[in-house]
């Protein structure tokens, strides 16, 4: 075993008060000591870091503190500085959920997460300047309604996923899972290559002239022509059931193609 880095010890002086005339207790912590515990916050720090960044069991993270750090841990020890550091970034995650139900445009995405074998979904909420996640047993609208709020009045960029239109109709759906799936039909399905090759063009065509953030009636006549271009392959008649399937998913996100043409800094995709 590697010698450890050199431990530095930092002494607090911790004054405790009880009144003898109402039994009050005060306690004072000098404000760079953690409010709870005997552990500084370079310790908790490196234990979640290790928990949870490269989650490793409480008993790895034993083993490196004491290795790393000469730091000698108790199993119980690290399992409660996790749930210390969580209460302590409590009232962050609280202004950053704030600020996300307060934004003008949200990137949302979900994907499975197993929590003690049971599965569950990692939620993502993203705007410019924050990204929030929650896990929770539900994939559905509730979880919107938690985190966005009912009165949630900003664009949703997403996939397909019906919860997000059960939640607002102001929505981007992802170009990227849209050219993607295209792509693979095209590769499966003969008739299926020149609607992606008209798919492609049109997104190519958007994106260039939406370079330099031209005016509303511009954007308006870009939308107009979309979604012109969109109808007449819609309105084609295709014969595979996997032409026809891909062709209702697209009818059915008809309306919500192109919000990025008409809002800007809306982005096209969910990427």
């Amino acid at each position: 075993v590697a010698n450890p880095h050199p431990k530095q010890v930092i002494d607090f002086l911790e004054f405790n008060y009880k009144c003898t005339t109402c039994n009050a207790y005060t306690s004072t912590r000098h404000p760079d000591c953690p409010p709870e515990g005997v552990f500084g916050k370079n310790a908790l720090i490196q234990t979640t870091l290790m928990k949870f960044e490269q989650r490793l069991p409480f008993t790895k993270i034993v083993q490196q503190m004491e290795n790393e750090f000469g730091l000698p841990i108790t199993v119980a020890s690290a399992l409660d500085i996790t749930r210390r550091v969580s209460e302590y970034l409590r009232p962050e995650y609280d202004v950053i959920l704030e600020r996300v139900r307060h934004a003008r445009i949200v990137n949302v995405d979900e994907t499975s997460e197993k929590v003690d074998g049971v599965n569950h979904w990692l939620w993502v909420f993203t705007t410019q300047t924050d990204t929030f996640f929650v896990i929770r047993k539900s994939r559905g609208k509730k979880v919107l309604d938690e985190i966005l709020g009912k009165d949630f009045e900003g664009y949703l960029g997403c996939d397909g996923w019906r919860s997000y239109s059960n939640f607002t109709d102001r929505l981007q759906r992802c170009w990227a899972h849209l050219l993607r799936e295209a792509e693979w039909l095209s590769e499966h399905c003969e008739e299926a290559k020149s609607l992606y090759l008209a798919l492609k063009r049109l997104y190519a065509d958007l994106v260039a002239c939406l370079v330099g953030d031209p005016p509303l009636l511009k954007r308006k006549k870009l939308q107009a022509g979309a979604k012109r271009r969109l109808r007449y392959w819609l309105r084609k008649d295709y014969e595979s059931k996997e032409a026809k399937r891909f062709i209702l998913k697209v009818r059915n996100g008809f309306d919500h193609w192109f919000t990025f043409v008409l809002v800007p800094g809306l982005e096209s995709t969910n990427n």
